[in-house]
């Protein structure tokens, strides 16, 4: 067990009514509540409050995503004295608010914003910023780590569909095969949004690829796995989180590899997606991972040093476990593989 390992049953268990209402601890809620954002906010902000119910006081404000939005939000937790504080989705926001906080010696717990630079920077600005969302570097990394190990002795091939987004993950997993002495026996760059992808699975099945990763979207790998089948290309096919998206016309073919987020409905604690319902919550977006945060705020202002629980604790929360490393970032990547079932995706043995 780890030394004063923060169990968050303490934090949720707590009840502070009549005179011990006054020691619960201030807790500032950063949401946007206003404008293309404001739905996200909401759901943060649900959360956060059913998390909150009952063991905290808090302030919420609407930072509007924008940095002007950020900055007045971080005064007006100044001015209400809040402890400690909760939320930000946009990164201009978040930016905004942290030298402000900083000098109020007010830390920041954000589920939302994935920037690297975030927490990058901090030995240079500071800033007392903690990170329950994944870097936005994650899920690149998690790829790598993941589909290397998994595909060590196999005769695996890499494509992308140009996009940065695709590419990144492309590069990034090619880089860490080359790091560990593998090398792919093709790499191309395919044009995406085509009725068909024949051709590329032709030269695929020419480079004697046994294994497809894909820097692409959902209807993309759906048409190359239709295209290989035709073809009696028999190809292992991985991609990123894109394949969570809303499928197209073509289905995913069962046994699709993703290297994705959990979906935190399914692997919640079923005392977080109840208290979820009781506020009249649906446990979706942002609603559970402000709930986590949330409990982290909690179970660090109650501590008596919030920022020195945030550096050197571990929180239980709905989510699971939850440790940062010296930036602020999570310290393990949250990422998985998934394997698609014809349904949906399911988590995957190390076999895939």
């Amino acid at each position: 067990m780890p030394p004063r390992s923060f169990i968050l049953a303490f934090a949720t268990a707590v009840c502070l009514t009549g005179a011990a209402a006054a020691d619960e601890p201030r807790i500032g809620v950063a949401v946007p509540l206003s404008g293309p954002s404001a739905l996200l906010g909401k759901q943060l902000r649900d959360g956060a409050h059913a998390a909150a119910a009952g063991q905290a006081a808090l302030t919420d404000v609407d930072d509007g995503c924008t940095a002007e939005g950020g900055a007045a939000a971080a005064h007006q937790f100044v001015a209400a004295g809040v402890e400690i504080v909760v939320g930000f989705v946009c990164t201009e926001a978040i930016e905004a608010a942290l030298p402000i906080l900083k000098d109020a010696a007010i830390s920041v717990v954000t589920p939302g914003v994935r920037t690297d630079s975030l927490t990058d920077r901090r030995k240079k600005t500071g800033w007392p910023v903690y990170r329950l969302a994944p870097r936005a570097d994650a899920e690149r990394s998690a790829v790598g780590t993941l589909l290397t190990r998994l595909w060590s002795d196999a005769l695996f091939a890499i494509v992308d569909d140009g996009t940065i987004y695709g590419r990144e993950l492309a590069e990034g997993f090619r880089g860490a095969a080359e790091q560990s002495g593998l090398k792919p026996v093709f790499v191309d760059t395919f044009r995406p949004q085509l009725d068909n992808q024949i051709g590329l699975v032709g030269r695929i099945r020419k480079a004697g690829a046994t294994h497809l990763f894909v820097g692409g979207d959902r209807d993309d790998i759906a048409v190359i796995e239709r295209d290989a089948q035709a073809l009696g290309v028999p190809l292992v096919i991985a991609g990123g989180e894109a394949l969570r998206s809303a499928p197209g016309e073509v289905p995913l073919r069962a046994g699709t590899l993703m290297v994705g987020l959990p979906e935190w409905a399914e692997t919640a604690d079923r005392q977080a997606t109840e208290a979820l319902a009781k506020q009249g919550v649906i446990a979706e977006g942002y609603a559970l991972p402000g709930y986590a945060a949330m409990q982290v705020a909690i179970a660090a202002a109650v501590s008596g040093d919030a920022a020195a629980a945030l550096d050197i604790e571990e929180f239980r929360t709905a989510i699971g476990l939850v440790r940062f490393d010296d930036k602020g970032d999570l310290s393990t990547n949250p990422y998985r593989l998934f394997h698609f079932d014809g349904a949906r995706f399911v988590a995957a043995t190390d076999g895939g």
